[in-house]
């Protein structure tokens, strides 16, 4: 991929860091082990010719799951986000450039290494207005041996409203044009300016009629013709393995948007690393701009098939509960209850007779079933406004006392806006005839490995909704693959005990992406759990993320 970008006619590779896909809990860090190794990229990147532009955040949107801040800062009630004046917030944060910084010091530019800028931040003043927040995390980096070049990244809308610029800073714009680019220079003086995030494609959220493409050729070549440096976002975006996608929302969390778990995003380069004919246009007019000739894009990664499988039922989320459920008088969200990211959390209690239930407050997605029958669901997607749901009519009592079980599935946290750091679970009120029910039993259920690994097979045949079902799919040669889940419900897909991510028959994404290298010759174990599935269904070998079949 970075071949591919260099092939277009690029010289640098934007990357950003997710803290939180390096700090798993407070003091906690992991910067080496699998896709965490940024060092090694880094060098990579210079290996092959090319310069870095750094972003390590704290905050970075991305549609990662927060924005890439780590979900423990949930677990502090009242915490404020990306706010200079809470304490606490501060210093995570200075706890986290003190880990990375010695990693980056050595590979700036000033060093001999490749990287030209670090982003302070980023699209701040689509948030706050507050330039001490800026400055502050500066004298960090400073504090940490690392003293620039120093960016920002915003859109000029929000800068000219919120002003929140850093004085000195190199100005990238987001979505700029020619006149955004001069106007930035009344806020940048003789610092740069430039395109910091130039949009060739753009994001999709689950239930959205198609994925979303954009032409950006047009621009591209304005800014060739005027001589202005840009970055494409993206030019290469990729997927949202495990729980990493994030979500939108409007600014009293209402109007939720979760992002898929493909980041194929429309880019140049697809998600599988092949070139699209948006790819060869732009490095058409990249090349007639510059002097020197463009090498060969490498050829596209190799794919794989194999033959419809058939997974069967294999064990029960009902099963597999933690033995000790925590005692809570009201429902709460994961991080207050258990210090739980996403995952799922299921609420229980005995209740007595009555037909009309009302769940609010579902972050994201709630499962009712009475006695172990489903009786209907929730849906933060479809039921758009926060504190708002539909009535579900329960069955007719057959006896005094059922239980009722709300299971509650997680998309990511919210990325952007005011809604960052929305909590996850049941965060409102659960009434049955207009009175609410009180005193539950919440069982995590994080999703994580270590619980994956530990999984009690069915005993017994089961029909009840919440089952996991096992295949085995068989490759000859191991290349990319997509799956296709579109005889599935929604759920979780691992293709040899690694989360590929969130599949769900609303769409548009019908097909998940495995990346050859986590496939192995022979026969590779797919996992499922389907909230809803009763029965066995087949997967096939998509030839897209649309699912239709290779």
């Amino acid at each position: 991929r970075i071949r591919m970008a260099k092939a277009m006619g690029l010289n640098t590779i934007a990357l950003y860091l997710m803290w939180n896909a390096l700090e798993s809990a407070p003091g906690v860090f992991d910067l080496d082990s699998d896709r965490r190794d940024f060092v090694a990229f880094i060098r990579l990147c210079a290996q092959e010719g090319m310069w870095v532009y750094l972003r390590p955040g704290p905050y970075v949107c991305a549609e990662w799951t927060l924005g890439g801040l780590p979900a423990y800062l949930l677990r502090e009630p009242g915490m404020r986000l990306r706010d200079a004046g809470d304490a606490r917030y501060m210093a995570a944060v200075r706890r986290y450039i003190a880990a990375v910084a010695p990693r980056i010091a050595p590979l700036l530019a000033a060093a001999g290494g490749p990287v030209l800028m670090l982003q302070i931040e980023n699209e701040y003043s689509m948030f706050g207005d507050d330039v001490g927040y800026l400055q502050a995390l500066r004298a960090l980096w400073q504090e940490h041996g690392i003293d620039g070049p120093f960016a920002v990244a915003d859109g000029m809308k929000d800068l000219r409203r919120r002003k929140a610029y850093l004085p000195g800073a190199a100005l990238g714009l987001d979505g700029a044009d020619l006149a955004d680019l001069e106007h930035g220079r009344v806020f940048a003086g003789d610092a740069p300016v430039w395109v910091a995030e130039g949009y060739p494609g753009w994001l999709t959220h689950w239930g959205e009629a198609d994925f979303a493409r954009r032409d950006y050729l047009p621009t591209l070549r304005r800014l060739l013709a005027h001589g202005h440096s840009f970055n494409l976002y993206v030019v290469h975006g990729g997927s949202n393995f495990g729980l990493s996608a994030g979500a939108n929302a409007d600014d009293d969390g209402s109007n939720f948007q979760p992002a898929l778990t493909s980041y194929d995003y429309g880019a140049p380069i697809d998600e599988r690393g092949a070139a699209t004919p948006a790819y060869w246009a732009m490095r058409d007019a990249i090349a007639a701009s510059v002097p020197q000739r463009l090498p060969l894009p490498p050829a596209a990664p190799p794919r794989t098939t194999f033959a419809p499988t058939l997974a069967l039922p294999y064990a029960s989320l009902w099963d597999n509960l933690p033995a000790a459920p925590v005692a809570t008088v009201v429902p709460a969200g994961n991080e207050l209850l258990f210090g739980q990211d996403q995952g799922l959390v299921l609420y229980r209690r005995r209740i007595g007779p009555g037909a009309q239930l009302r769940v609010d407050g579902v972050h994201d997605y709630a499962v009712v079933q009475v006695d172990g029958e489903e009786v209907g669901h929730v849906s933060r997607v479809r039921h758009r406004t926060l504190q708002s749901s539909p009535q579900l009519t329960l069955p007719r009592a057959q006896q005094a006392e059922r239980t009722l079980e709300i299971l509650v599935d997680s998309f990511g946290h919210v990325n952007f806006g005011p809604a960052l750091g929305d909590a996850k679970g049941l965060v409102g009120e659960v009434q049955l005839q207009g009175a609410p029910l009180q005193e539950w039993q919440a069982y995590p259920i994080a999703l994580d490995d270590a619980w994956i690994k530990t999984l009690l097979p069915l005993r017994a045949a089961s029909s009840r909704p919440g089952l996991f079902f096992r295949a085995e799919i068989v490759v000859e040669t191991p290349g990319d693959a997509y799956l296709d889940m579109r005889e599935w419900d929604k759920g979780y897909l691992w293709v040899n005990g690694r989360l590929l991510g969130r599949y769900w028959r609303i769409g548009p994404q019908q097909g998940l992406y495995c990346p050859g290298p986590w496939l192995r010759p022979g026969r590779n174990e797919v996992l499922v759990l389907d909230l809803h599935r009763r029965r066995a269904a087949a997967i096939h070998c998509a030839d897209s993320l649309r699912g239709t079949h290779a």
